[in-house]
């Protein structure tokens, strides 16, 4: 299963605003985002894993082992058609939760929110990073990757999060899971990616579908659209 662990080197400015919900706050200081952004990068420990699985797309089964039988239309329908998928995680560690949390407990409330945005900036770069590193091998093997897909999102219950999370590999870059099937650390990704086949006479697209405009949680905090 192949590791990723490439570090990040610059967190974006723009998606941090955001995540912090201050992306109509227009007298917000841009140097304060770009400070805590700047910040950030020194606590981050950027790990990734990804592993490969035949997909059977009619009875929606990833064939990992032990299968794992995929519920949910939203989710059924985004791989419909795949035969193969991968399921990745990826991680930005624990101490820069850890220096979110000390400087909450030091008042430092200002500080911790805005490094907290720039922490769920960073792994989804992160995610977009492994990502792109995943599709370069993918191409050579003639498959078109769709857009990642995480438990949550839509109407893939969060509840499938514990057996999903057992065939990403998670554990070997040192994720756990807890009882109420949060990622820990908290700023974690687990998601799966489905591999449609390329055919000789079949041009592939370079648009990908904005994730967010096919999830329902339209009161999402984090949806781009």
């Amino acid at each position: 299963m192949p590791m990723y662990n490439a570090p990040i080197l610059k967190i974006d400015p723009s998606e941090t605003r955001r995540y912090a919900g201050l992306d109509k706050a227009e007298k917000f200081k841009e140097e304060n985002i770009v400070e805590a952004c700047e910040e950030a990068l020194l606590f981050l420990d950027v790990r990734g894993i990804w592993k490969t699985y035949d997909y059977d797309s009619e009875n929606k089964i990833i064939l990992s082992e032990p299968h794992f039988q995929i519920i949910g239309k939203s989710i059924e329908k985004h791989l419909d058609g795949c035969e193969k998928v991968i399921c990745m995680a990826v991680t930005v560690g624990e101490k820069i939760e850890q220096e979110i949390t000390t400087r909450f407990k030091q008042g430092n409330y200002y500080e911790a929110m805005l490094m907290d945005a720039a922490a769920t900036c960073a792994v989804e770069q992160a995610a977009d990073s492994l990502e792109k590193a995943v599709e370069r091998e993918i191409a050579k093997e003639s498959y078109k990757m769709r857009w990642r897909y995480s438990p949550g999102y839509g109407d893939w219950n969060l509840i499938q999060q514990k057996n999903f999370f057992n065939i990403t590999g998670a554990e070997e870059i040192g994720m756990k899971l807890s009882i109420s099937m949060m990622l820990i650390p908290r700023k974690s990704i687990t998601a799966v990616i489905g591999l449609e086949k390329i055919s000789a006479n079949k041009k592939v697209s370079a648009d990908k579908k904005n994730s967010c405009a096919e999830c329902d949680k339209k009161d999402c905090p984090s949806r781009k659209i």
